[in-house]
């Protein structure tokens, strides 16, 4: 408890394209929020979606120990463009819930020893 736990997730915009009413749709899709659920009733959002060790950007220390069950919502923002004119934003976002994943949060004791 109390050491800071680090959180992220992978992150990579994609696109696709459809034939609508025979016209070519483009689409540029990119996560731009993200929504940290810790499991223990605290919360973060964040336009990052953190870094794997040793950066630590999202972090959370856990006041007890037990299990939790955490999870990131990450929301979504679009761009669109018909027959390859130009890029025009969707109107709104889309918030996809994360699945929870379950973590024992555990004590550490820190401990002297000596080197030999």
């Amino acid at each position: 408890m109390n050491f800071a736990t680090n959180f992220y997730t992978e992150n990579a915009p994609f696109t696709r394209t459809i034939t609508l009413l025979g016209q070519r749709v483009d689409l540029r899709i990119r996560a731009s929020g993200f929504g940290w659920r810790f499991g223990d009733g605290e919360r973060l959002a964040t336009s990052s979606p953190g870094s794997p060790y040793p950066r630590l950007e999202i972090t959370h220390s856990y006041q007890d120990s037990g299990a939790v069950r955490a999870a990131v919502d990450t929301t979504y923002s679009a761009d669109w463009r018909v027959d390859g004119g130009g890029w025009q934003p969707v109107a709104g976002t889309v918030t996809i819930a994360g699945a929870p994943v379950a973590l024992d949060v555990v004590e550490a004791s820190p401990t002297l020893v000596g080197y030999r």
